[in-house]
């Protein structure tokens, strides 16, 4: 991958765990589960290719409406990202980040959230973004409500004014989203963010990718001749 160009973000729309399941014929759970162990083997694996940034659509603001017991588990998961799997990130040493709405998230959630990225603020080797309890819209939306809180006029409101308002500005913008499963579309997922990255959909279900994809994305990604309009 020496010759490769390496994308500085990228983005996954973790897509396609339930329907893993079901075509393996195991609960919808089992899919979630195995998604989770697939992204942590690609994200290291994308890091390990050069990659700085990392983010990962691991639960939106519309997927409370699943089925109850579902998100439960999803919830579950969330905790052992955020708890019991801690140390993996000082081991690789990796930065956590998380956006998204605190809004209806558990107490518990949310103290092992704010732990798990107060304790791997100084890692160096990248950052990982999950996006969790997250949608775009609503991030554009939070990012504007804090620009009119300023007071700031009208017609002094920027591009680059936004972009200092939205969840955790220091990410920067996706050079790159990957979304698998086959489906085609965005999903809400880093609107703001991705006004000019390169777009790559893939056939697999999230829980069948493997490190050995990401070898691929980065090759395909650098065929690619990136002009922001020009």
């Amino acid at each position: 991958m020496s010759n490769s160009v390496i994308p500085r973000h990228v983005g996954y729309i973790v897509d396609g765990n339930r329907r893993w399941a079901k075509k393996h014929g195991l609960p919808v759970y089992e899919g979630h589960l195995a998604g989770y162990n697939s992204f942590q083997e690609v994200a290291q694996a994308t890091f390990d290719s050069g990659v700085e940034f990392v983010s990962a659509y691991s639960f939106s603001t519309e997927n409370w409406e699943r089925n109850q017991t579902e998100v439960k588990k999803i919830m579950g998961l969330a905790l052992r990202l955020f708890t019991s799997d801690l140390p993996l990130f000082d081991k690789n040493n990796i930065k956590l980040i998380v956006l998204g709405s605190r809004e209806n998230i558990s107490k518990r959630i949310l103290k092992a959230i704010d732990n798990a990225q107060a304790k791997t603020a100084n890692n160096t080797k990248g950052t990982l973004a999950v996006c969790f309890n997250y949608g775009g819209q609503l991030e554009i939306v939070d990012a504007v409500k804090k620009v009119v809180q300023s007071g700031i006029p009208a017609d002094s409101v920027t591009i680059d004014l936004v972009s200092q308002n939205i969840y955790a500005p220091e990410l920067p913008p996706l050079d790159l989203l990957v979304r698998t499963s086959g489906e085609q579309r965005l999903s809400n997922f880093m609107l703001w963010r991705s006004a000019y990255s390169e777009i790559m959909f893939i056939e697999k279900f999230w829980p069948d990718m493997r490190k050995g994809d990401v070898a691929e994305i980065i090759n395909h990604f650098s065929k690619r001749a990136r002009r922001f309009g020009k």
